[in-house]
């Protein structure tokens, strides 16, 4: 079926497009096109006032299309909503014509272009119909007469039209017959006929028959008639008007006995009603007084119900009271007389919790804030109060006497501590088992009066601070008198040390070092313990301490408690500075005196070999970085005091050692080696075996102090006899090279020294080698130096015409200086040799004297060949290496 007119309700090139565009979009489907038009889509909802009212619209074409039926031999036809997109059409809705039952026109559009469908399958859809809108009255026109004409040829049936003309629709439809669809049974051949042609499709039956239309247009004649004579009408339209006057005051006369009738029957139906006006007011009286009772009644109920349970809440509120105000016989007992031994703890431990639970229950807001200040509450408290200051004193004044008597029971056992021969690991298990029985006691005696825990913290730390000093004291003196060293003299720079290759005479003193690292393995990690331990039997409020130390070979502390062993509650997420702060203070207490037993060790290791300072620094400071920071404060202290204490031992010694390098043979003539040279060698390889962890930087101090005053005293010594200035310098600064070379390799300090020998060397070895061509050759090169100077003024051809510069002059000098040359070599030879004491520094001091010797003497060959051309040089250049060449040491 072909599509009838209508494209885009405007016709021209953009109905053509959009019929293209929709036949395209159907042209895989089996439904024909039979119209397409443009539209605007507007949503419709329901105002306040009962309207309907718009919202944004959409553009929209609506297509109706028909599909033949195989069973009816009709159409079915379908109303497709679709939307326009870039790409093409797109199906938005679907909508079958024989569920359409109303077409109702929108009255708020003027131009009466816009509608709404009504389908009856959608009536129960809680969203209002859409509207549609098209461009133009034709546009609408052709769309509904073309719905309505094939509803009534395919369904039987046109749907209910609503605000629409429907004279004005059949009109414009006899108008443009020829453009309305028309399709059935019969006249299928014919529409499919058509659409192959391309012809449009004629219509064979109208909306309205043909006796209908005469029928509309006789009544429409009947109005005509006489409209032309104004008159006429005028006095026919008065006539008619008097004529209906008078008919109905006929009517109203001939029907006043029926109006008396009804008078009659209204009078006694009000009498009627005024009688049950009057029974009702009684009633309503009645009812009145009757729900007045009923809301009385109701309310003393009310008031009844509300005292009833007003009472029953106070009487439980009552007992709830008295329960808290009732002190138990059995806990009374306990707090006021009770025994605080081991049988009788949990007894003690559940007595103080009940009394920490009542005090807290008198308080808010476990307690009504209204009876806080009921007399019975106040003087139930004041006993409370009393009760719970009797158990803190009492308990206290047990703990006191209970640590003391512990304390003096191990001291006054000697098994506890080290004997001669026997070295004793402090061992504080049984203590802090004994000590672990009281740890909750303390807890309940933190949370009754935190005030109470600081006489006892000091009574504690008293007591075990002697037997820590004690402990310390023997296991000290034991540990120096059983390691068996030598004792060193401290003067390194002394010949009976051998070079200082071990700390006294040769012996080996790394058994000082290990002392002292076994009192810091022993004792350390204790003091660590002890420190985590108090903190949390004492109720610290901190964050748990380190509890070990560097050291993995000490025993396991399984009789230490936790903080949340004590009060049964996790430690505080951040650290409590005023507590942590406390907690140091009452370290100081417990450990204080300790460390004077460990100054006693160092110093002791000193004496012997005062190298070890350096592993002990080392051991100290592995120590020092395994404590955190808020982790027994006092261990941190003790440790920072003992690397002070060893620091300042090892530079007392750096200093001694620099004053013997000072005191050297001072005012007295020195040849050849220095003493101290090779003795710092021996020392600072001894001094790198001895280096451990972070006391590089002690060590490279050091270094740098001894080895500037070594440098120093050397050029003092040097200057003492200028004539052998050079030999010293050379002599001792390559000695200091070759016994620093392997060290210099891996200590970047020693380098930086090395590259400082090194140079000062060099400058030490020109000086002398310059010295002893001087001695021979002095003249030559002075001549040779002055005609050089005088060159940058005159030329060369004037030269021996010079004063002084003659070839006389030239002879001479050259039968002063190099006669005899043979002979005066061997002499230098013998000279530096004689000069020297290191055999070995010879022949690298002849080479470089023939290599400066020749790169001076070829220097004269080409002056004087520049300037004196016919008085050669004898012997040559090349001459005088061959002579160097021929030379026989």
């Amino acid at each position: 079926m072909a599509t009838n007119g209508g494209g885009g309700g405007g016709g021209g090139e953009d109905g053509g497009d959009l019929n293209q565009a929709v036949e395209a979009f159907f042209a895989d489907s089996e439904n024909s096109v039979v119209m397409a038009f443009r539209v605007a889509k507007s949503q419709a909802s329901w105002s306040v006032a009962g309207r309907r009212t718009r919202h944004s619209t959409k553009p929209r074409v609506l297509a109706l299309t028909v599909m033949r039926s195989e069973q009816t031999q009709k159409f079915k036809v379908k109303l497709h909503v679709l939307k326009q997109t870039p790409t093409g059409m797109q199906p938005a809705k679907v909508y079958k014509l024989k569920h359409l039952n109303k077409v109702e026109a929108v009255a708020s559009d003027n131009s009466g272009c816009t509608f709404v469908l009504g389908f009856d399958n959608l009536k129960n859809k809680p969203v209002a119909p859409p509207q549609w809108t098209l461009r133009t009255r034709d546009d609408r026109n052709h769309l509904l007469t073309g719905i309505l004409k094939l509803c009534k040829e395919n369904l039987g049936r046109v749907p209910k039209i609503v605000g629409m003309d429907v004279v004005e629709m059949a009109l414009w439809a006899q108008a443009h017959a020829k453009t309305l669809p028309s399709g059935g049974p019969l006249e299928t051949d014919a529409v499919d006929t058509g659409l192959e042609k391309g012809e449009k499709v004629s219509v064979e039956r109208e909306l309205v028959s043909k006796a209908e239309e005469e029928d509309m247009e006789a009544l429409l004649g009947t109005y005509v008639l006489g409209i032309d004579e104004a008159e006429a009408f005028s006095e026919r339209l008065k006539r008619e008007l008097t004529a209906l006057e008078a008919a109905n005051v006929h009517a109203i006369l001939e029907s006043q006995p029926l109006v008396e009738e009804v008078l009659q029957q209204l009078d006694a139906a009000q009498g009627s009603v005024e009688d049950m006006d009057e029974w009702l007011g009684i009633f309503n009286v009645k009812l009145r007084h009757m729900r007045e009772d009923i809301e009385s009644i109701e309310a003393r109920n009310n008031k009844l119900e509300l005292q009833a349970q007003n009472n029953a809440s106070l009487v439980e509120e009552l007992n709830n009271l008295l329960e808290k105000l009732s002190i138990p016989s059995e806990y009374a007992a306990v707090l006021n007389s009770g025994t605080f031994v081991d049988e009788r703890m949990p007894q003690n431990l559940e007595a103080c919790e009940w009394l920490t639970n009542a005090l807290r229950s008198l308080d808010a807001p476990f307690l009504d804030a209204n009876y806080v200040n009921m007399r019975a509450v106040k003087d139930k408290r004041i006993e409370l109060e009393k009760l719970k200051s009797t158990f803190v004193r009492r308990a206290s004044d047990f703990l006191r006497k209970y640590f003391s008597s512990v304390v003096d029971f191990m001291i006054s056992d000697k098994t506890y501590f080290s004997q001669r021969g026997q070295l004793k690991r402090p061992d504080h298990a049984d203590l802090r088992f004994k000590c672990r029985t009281y740890a909750r006691m303390l807890q309940h005696l933190k949370n009754l009066d935190k005030s109470s825990l600081g006489p006892l913290r000091k009574a504690y730390c008293h007591s075990l601070n002697l037997l820590l000093r004690r402990e310390a004291r023997e296991f000290a003196n034991e540990l120096r008198a059983s390691t068996k060293v030598s004792r060193s003299t401290g003067a390194w720079l002394d010949s009976s040390q051998g070079g200082a290759a071990q700390g006294a005479g040769g012996a080996d003193t790394s058994t000082v070092s290990d002392a002292y690292a076994k009192m810091l393995r022993i004792f350390i990690p204790l003091l660590v313990d002890e420190s985590s331990f108090f903190a949390s039997f004492m109720c610290f409020e901190v964050l748990p301490l380190n509890p070990h130390g560097v050291e993995d070979d000490k025993d396991d502390d399984e009789d230490g408690i936790s903080a949340t062993e004590t009060d049964g509650s996790d430690k505080p997420a951040e650290q409590n500075p005023a507590e942590l702060e406390s907690l140091n203070q009452s370290l100081q207490e417990l450990l204080d005196g300790i460390q004077e037993d460990f100054y006693a060790v160092v110093d002791w290791a000193y004496k012997i070999d005062p190298l070890r300072c350096i592993s002990m620094q080392g051991v100290t400071e592995r120590y020092l970085s395994a404590q955190k920071a808020d982790a027994a404060g006092f261990v941190r202290r003790l440790l920072a005091d003992l690397q002070s204490r060893i620091s300042l031992q090892f530079n007392r010694f750096v200093d001694e050692a620099n004053l013997q390098i000072e005191k050297h043979d001072r005012n007295v003539k020195q040849m050849g080696v220095l003493s101290y040279i090779p003795r710092f060698a021996a020392l600072a390889g001894r001094m790198e075996n001895l280096i451990q962890g972070n006391s590089r930087d002690v060590v490279d101090q050091a270094y740098m102090k001894l080895v500037n005053t070594m440098f120093a005293v050397l050029e003092r010594i040097a200057q003492v006899d200028p004539k052998y200035q050079d030999v010293l310098l050379l002599e001792n600064y390559a000695a200091f090279q070759n016994s620093m070379f392997d060290l210099a390799n891996v200590v970047p300090t020693l380098a930086r020294y090395y590259q400082q020998a090194s140079e000062a060397y060099e400058q030490a070895c020109t000086r002398y080698i310059n010295s002893i061509i001087n001695y021979q050759f002095e003249r030559l090169f002075q001549f040779a130096q002055k005609v050089e100077n005088l060159l940058y003024t005159i030329s060369p051809e004037e030269m021996p015409f010079q004063l002084g510069y003659s070839k006389m002059d030239l002879r001479k000098t050259l039968k002063a200086s190099l006669s005899g040359v043979e002979k005066a070599l061997p002499a230098m030879y013998k000279r530096m040799q004689k000069h020297l004491t290191s055999e070995e520094l010879l022949p690298s001091l002849w080479e470089k004297f023939k290599e400066d010797f020749m790169d001076k003497y070829e220097s004269v060959e080409a002056i004087l060949a520049k300037c004196y051309p016919s008085e050669p040089l004898s012997p040559s250049s090349s001459e005088m290496k061959e002579i160097f060449k021929n030379f026989v040491f």
